[in-house]
């Protein structure tokens, strides 16, 4: 941390006295910078394990920006680390409030929560793609199943060549079954790819800690361009989220069969983590097979 302190010192122009980590995440810390009078400094500093990370969230920041009426932090630049173990570091602007996570004074203070959190996400799933689909970094036009089997292709190919030992036989054999009947889970999947957050989850949104108004949201996912329910899947866990995502539905309804398909997208998003962190989230990964076994006649 101190060599981070060092080098954010020198970028800024500024002595930082100190950095307070305030979130952890596999592949990346958020950090509030303070100055030598110990005040708080209006941005901080993302750091991400993996090159290309930092530039890919800076982009699709500024575009759910600019696309939806939601506010995101403003990006103020990307920085190269010259120290282990961070690649790149993203500055961005630092925004007031708390975790959606924390419960609102209110049940009606809820209800308005998660409408002002719908109001916002449908205006960006209102935006077509115009036939692509992909990341931020590159997309392309096709549809989104073929565009889905390369991306379970590239991570089973990943994983074959990975000895990791978080991953059991049964495991692996759920995942080559979901990998053999993949065209029987997309069977009539017609929507189209729309913008997405990519990382739609009560971690990722800020409140006003007195109002329970929603005031912004962060942490955006990779996925630039891809279906409604791509964005919705994250929702899986029991209370909030899955009030949350009982709402949504309620204005703005999905394939019936986004049931068993949910949990496909859980497992090897779980997988996809794994193998560029190295931590399976065990729980999660799971509650989502329990769920898939039934669709997968086993």
């Amino acid at each position: 941390m101190e060599q981070l302190r060092a080098e954010l010192s020198i970028v800024l122009g500024e002595s930082i006295s100190r950095l307070e980590r305030v979130s952890e995440q596999p592949y990346a810390h958020l950090y509030s910078l303070y100055d030598r009078q110990n005040n708080a400094i209006p941005l901080m500093a993302k750091s991400f394990v993996h090159e290309g990370i930092a530039q890919q969230e800076a982009y699709k920041l500024s575009m759910l920006a600019r696309e939806g009426d939601i506010r995101l932090p403003t990006v103020f630049g990307v920085v190269c680390s010259l120290q282990a173990p961070y690649k790149e570091i993203l500055l961005i602007e630092r925004l007031r409030g708390v975790s959606v996570e924390a419960p609102t004074r209110t049940p009606d203070r809820w209800n308005v929560l998660m409408e002002q959190i719908i109001d916002g996400v449908l205006a960006w799933h209102r935006i077509d793609s115009h036939g692509c689909v992909g990341t931020v970094d590159g997309t392309q036009e096709n549809d989104w199943f073929s565009w889905y089997q390369q991306r379970i292709e590239v991570l089973w190919s990943t994983l074959s060549n990975l000895n990791s030992p978080l991953l059991t036989m049964a495991d692996r054999r759920l995942l080559y079954r979901t990998r053999e009947m993949l065209i029987h889970f997309f069977t009539g999947f017609d929507d189209p790819c729309v913008l997405v957050h990519g990382n739609l989850s009560l971690r990722s949104m800020l409140k006003d800690a007195k109002t329970d108004q929603l005031l912004a949201m962060l942490n955006p996912g990779m996925m630039l361009w891809a279906p409604r329910e791509y964005e919705l899947f994250r929702l899986c866990e029991a209370g909030m989220p899955e009030q949350l995502l009982f709402q949504y539905l309620q204005r703005a309804p999905v394939a019936e069969s986004f049931l068993s398909r949910r949990w496909l997208y859980v497992v090897w998003e779980a997988v996809a983590r794994m193998i560029h962190t190295g931590k399976l989230d065990r729980v999660l990964f799971d509650q989502a097979s329990k769920q898939l076994r039934p669709w997968l006649a086993e």
